[in-house]
């Protein structure tokens, strides 16, 4: 066939998509929405994304209810989708997404479900009593939600005998079609797809990053002796990871696409192409020079194959790796979360206590995404040398807070005044 005629026919495939996903049953702007996200990754949007959720009025608990269950629901009872797909679309009509938040249902198999794909042993860790001195319990109770606390962990991250030796590994890391975590991945991408119908947008799953993966399968200690002692042998399988990554990322990307305008991922972030948060925990333990001998090179590649990438910088152990971080040329912008830890000690996102570090980021035209406390959001954006490129996330206690902060941003010009029109819905 022609390759003009092809290049012709996929711009009105993608033209006939964006009309026709340009309305959300459960988000009342989204084609501004939309404008707003694809201003943000070309660097054209002045004012900050702002993505604020809340619960409707007087149904706070149900709704802390319903995300427990569709949250981690395909990994809990991966024989009932249709169930953890229900609960979800259930929660939405409990929930209002204001601004520029949306419906996200992302197939949620834990963090670096990659491993899970190479046959490493699944986890699933659920705790519904959280101990009442824990951090995790103080930080609950700030947010106001009871949520019970549940974790997916892989092979060695979770058990010391699931510790691979490099030829285990070698013969592990391989596409695998009948992969039981990998049908799974597909059936419920494409299950969340059929029953959308225009109501909320579909994520990617959780795929996690290249180093975090091999960690799962050769062990994080046992990794980091091996980049001293069998560098060669830590390089060549990471790429090999990588390029399984990106057959894995491909793959989804194709059945999401041809049912949905634009692709999402767990960040909560939408772009209108090939766009997924690329990250590296396992970084927060190595030297700048290990990460920039092992890992940067990786994260450099994710960038040039991707159309749009966000880099997950997860606590103060990789902050040492930030100069390189911002230095990627093809790097849209960097997440940051402080941890646990840190938030307990007052110094959640909307801490000044990492304004140096947004500064930077910023001025090396990187975008910035950050989880606020609702009662930090104006004051954290007042004391950034620049709102542009900004991504604030923010969850609301309940409707009157929403209110009043959006109101407020609107009022201050931060954000598209016709997102007033959705005050209404918080009645």
């Amino acid at each position: 066939m022609n390759s003009r005629y092809i290049a012709f026919s996929e711009v009105n495939r993608l033209r006939v998509m964006k009309i026709f996903n340009s309305i959300l049953e459960f988000k009342e702007l989204w084609s501004l929405a939309t404008e707003r996200f694809i201003a943000w990754w070309e660097k054209d949007l002045r004012s900050p994304l702002v993505q604020i959720t809340v619960p409707r009025k007087g149904l706070e608990d149900r709704v802390a209810m319903l995300f427990n269950r569709w949250h981690w629901g395909f990994a809990r009872n991966p024989g009932n989708p249709i169930e953890t797909v229900e609960s979800f679309v259930e929660w939405c009509r409990n929930m209002v997404f204001l601004a520029d938040s949306y419906p996200n249902l992302w197939i949620n198999l834990g963090p670096g479900i990659v491993a899970g794909y190479f046959g490493s042993k699944v986890f699933f860790k659920e705790t519904t009593a959280i101990p009442e001195d824990s951090t995790v319990s103080k930080l609950v109770e700030k947010s106001g939600w009871n949520q019970s606390y549940a974790t997916v962990w892989f092979g060695a991250s979770a058990d010391s005998s699931e510790v691979k030796n490099w030829d285990e590994i070698d013969s592990m890391v391989r596409f695998d079609p009948d992969n039981f975590w990998w049908r799974k991945t597909i059936e419920f991408t494409t299950l969340a797809l059929k029953y959308r119908r225009g109501r909320y947008i579909v994520g990617l799953t959780d795929l996690g990053g290249v180093h975090d993966v091999l960690a799962s399968l050769r062990g994080t200690q046992n990794l980091v002796k091996d980049m001293y002692y069998n560098p060669r042998k830590v390089e060549e399988i990471s790429w090999r990871i990588l390029e399984l990554w990106h057959i894995y990322y491909d793959k989804l990307y194709e059945i999401v696409r041809e049912q949905q305008y634009g692709t999402s991922a767990w960040m909560g972030l939408w772009s209108p192409g090939k766009w997924y948060p690329i990250q590296c925990d396992f970084s927060a333990i190595l030297s700048p020079k290990l990460f920039q001998k092992f890992v940067l090179p990786i994260l450099e590649e994710h960038c040039i194959r991707l159309d749009n990438t966000v880099y997950h910088l997860d606590g103060p152990g990789e902050l040492p790796h930030v100069d390189f971080l911002v230095k990627i040329e093809r790097l849209n912008g960097i997440q940051w979360v402080p941890g646990a830890a840190m938030e307990a000690l007052n110094r959640d996102c909307g801490s000044e206590y990492w304004i140096p570090l947004y500064r930077k980021i910023l001025e090396y035209g990187k975008n910035l995404v950050i989880s606020v406390p609702y009662a930090r959001v104006l004051e954290i954006l007042e004391k950034l040398s620049t709102i542009k490129g900004v991504a604030i996330q923010v969850g609301c206690p309940n409707a009157e807070v929403a209110k009043k902060l959006l109101a407020k941003l609107v009022d201050k010009n931060i954000i598209d005044s016709e997102f007033i029109r959705e005050i209404p819905l918080l009645v």
